[in-house]
């Protein structure tokens, strides 16, 4: 099959999985800012999407999705370094403001699948996993319950050291997202000549803003925690 036998397809599938896990941060985006202005709102939120088996459902596809841009990106950065040494993930008309990112890709790529690890372990182990397999049962951390969003975002960036490293992984993140989205649009020929300076326009200040957002909420918890949030 084409899309999983040659270089093109490979690209393809890496654009494809791209823009879904985009589109699932842009909804994570949006539910996180929930947080900076209410606390019931976005405990609502988290309940709504706990431990029901349209969240489960949808925590198994995204983790296919994740999967699969990790492992395709693996293979295709071997690719290009047997057939061009040092010249990764190479273009046509590459831009140079993007040379860094595009020549670090895989690097970016393994800072954001650690991160995302510890963001998993922080919110997803300790709330979707602990309600599941622990309905009813006290929580840790002196919050409530799993449904807690609120409290465990206070408490995850109550932690300096926690903070430190999720803006680490907001900045990779940003770099990561502002080639791959050029770049998803080239690689599914949706560029011409005119709208590939237009992606990357359109893709910098939409990565800029949702990366924002994030880091909105982990700065407004770091040095405020749930104390100045209106209800």
């Amino acid at each position: 099959m084409w899309l999983t036998n040659s270089s093109i397809g490979r690209k393809v599938i890496m654009s494809v999985t791209g823009i879904a896990l985009i589109l699932f941060l842009t909804f994570h985006g949006c539910m996180n800012l929930v947080a900076l202005f209410s606390k019931e709102g976005y405990n609502w939120v988290c309940e709504m999407l706990g431990a029901n088996w349209y969240a489960v459902v949808a925590t198994a596809g995204l983790a296919v999705l994740v999967a699969l841009h990790f492992i395709y990106a693996i293979i295709l950065t071997l690719q290009n370094r047997k057939a061009r040494g040092n010249n990764r993930y190479a273009v046509t008309s590459k831009p140079e403001k993007v040379e860094w990112a595009s020549q670090n890709m895989l690097v970016l790529g393994i800072i954001v699948v650690l991160g995302m690890l510890l963001h998993l372990f922080n919110f997803w182990y300790n709330m979707m996993f602990a309600e599941l397999f622990n309905a009813g049962m006290p929580y840790v951390n002196g919050v409530e319950d799993a449904a807690d969003g609120y409290g465990m975002i206070a408490y995850t960036f109550s932690n300096p050291v926690f903070t430190v490293l999720y803006i680490i992984w907001f900045v990779a993140i940003w770099f990561h997202l502002t080639h791959g989205f050029w770049s998803a649009m080239q690689t599914l020929g949706w560029n011409g000549k005119i709208w590939f300076n237009r992606w990357r326009c359109i893709g910098n200040i939409y990565v800029t803003v949702l990366m924002l957002i994030f880091l909105a909420v982990a700065l407004k918890f770091a040095f405020c925690g749930g104390a100045c949030c209106a209800a």
